[in-house]
């Protein structure tokens, strides 16, 4: 098992990553000082397979779990099924120091702990990420969310869990797509801030893509590592945690563009990388080479470079009302080089109309 500390001054904790991980959770949850009753927060895909089984582990250490099942997808990010879980939390009577459990992937993440960071005026909770996209990425740094209509993660908190367990064995019954919409995500670790490990991927995708033990357990640890120090340095987004955002503005936008069904969030990230590389060649920042690179590794891995079902017109609306834009301008994070990145703020609006057609395919 390896362990990687988000060293925060206050809400400070470990990400537990390993195979098989039962054992160690039990143990925390026997001795952390939760009180007894638990509500496990899991989607309708995963709650079927490990909802009643980490329940009855909990059963076993004298917990009293609940299960709220919510459906699978990005549509369960809403208000209305945050409304259900508030009520199903106070209807088994979790009380100040009851602890929520987010059992899934991302959405079920983001979800769980606005929840958290709201019920009660905030409860603990903890993540137990089932998908590599949420295990190297949402599970870790305490932003949660939900949507609005006009936008993604408009209203939510900072709230930071009081552990991650990061079982590798999940991993081992997802589909080809759900690892490559995880991959998505790890290559733009190598992107913003780590250029060996950017090399890594380039020099191993074959052996990434077949699942090989010691080489995921590698990418895991190594992009929690990365992650983990940037909120360290920035917990709250007040400088450099925004170079996390390398492709999300655009993708956040082709995935409400195509309302959030078309493409899970690692692919609209790939896509969104490409136009922020782009734009960054566009800017005079990088050469064309370094654009070639990064689509080849996305490539590799499956991942769209371009996305159907969208126009320029709707996703400049988009940007518009992505968090990130401030009295209208948006911050861009842009390529300097590949393991290097930084914001911009002066991108002409022109500008990024042409490279939004460069990834918008007929």
């Amino acid at each position: 098992m390896r362990k990687v500390r988000v060293d925060l001054p206050e809400n400070g904790y470990d990400i537990l990553i390993g195979e098989n991980l039962e054992e160690e959770i039990a143990s925390y949850f026997a001795e952390a000082g939760f009180s007894s009753r638990v509500l496990i927060l899991s989607d309708s895909n995963v709650g079927k397979v490990h909802g009643e089984k980490f329940a009855e582990m909990l059963r076993r250490v004298g917990k009293q779990p609940s299960v709220l099942l919510v459906p699978a997808g990005e549509g369960s990010k809403s208000l209305s099924e945050a409304e259900r879980a508030y009520t199903k939390a106070i209807e088994v009577g979790l009380d100040r120091k009851s602890v929520i459990v987010a059992l899934g992937g991302g959405v079920v993440g983001d979800l769980a702990g606005f929840i958290a960071a709201t019920y009660m005026r905030g409860v603990p909770f903890v993540q137990i990420p089932t998908s590599l996209l949420a295990q190297v990425d949402s599970s870790v740094g305490g932003k949660v969310a939900v949507n609005h209509r006009l936008g993604k993660n408009l209203i939510g908190a900072f709230y930071q869990p009081k552990r991650v367990f990061i079982d590798l064995h999940c991993l081992t019954t997802l589909p080809r797509r759900e690892i490559s919409t995880g991959l998505g995500e790890i290559v733009k670790y190598g992107v913003i801030f780590d250029e060996e490990f950017f090399e890594y991927l380039e020099e191993h995708a074959e052996a990434i893509l077949a699942l090989q033990p010691e080489t995921v357990e590698h990418l895991v640890v190594r992009s929690c590592e990365i992650k983990a120090e940037v909120v360290t340095k920035d917990e709250r987004e007040l400088g450099l945690r925004a170079i996390l955002n390398f492709g999300h503005t655009l993708g956040h936008a082709i995935e409400k563009e195509t309302r959030y069904v078309r493409y899970n969030h690692g692919e609209a990230v790939a896509v969104g990388m490409m136009g922020a590389a782009y734009l960054s060649h566009e800017m005079g920042l990088i050469e064309n080479s370094e654009v070639a690179r990064l689509r080849a590794l996305l490539e590799k891995f499956s991942l769209p470079t371009q996305a159907e079902g969208c126009t320029e017109d709707g996703m400049m609306a988009a940007i518009i009302h992505d968090k990130k834009a401030v009295d209208g301008k948006v911050k861009w994070i842009l390529m300097e080089a590949v393991g290097r990145v930084r914001a911009v703020t002066d991108v002409p609006e022109p500008t990024v109309r042409k490279c939004m057609r460069m990834i918008v395919s007929d």
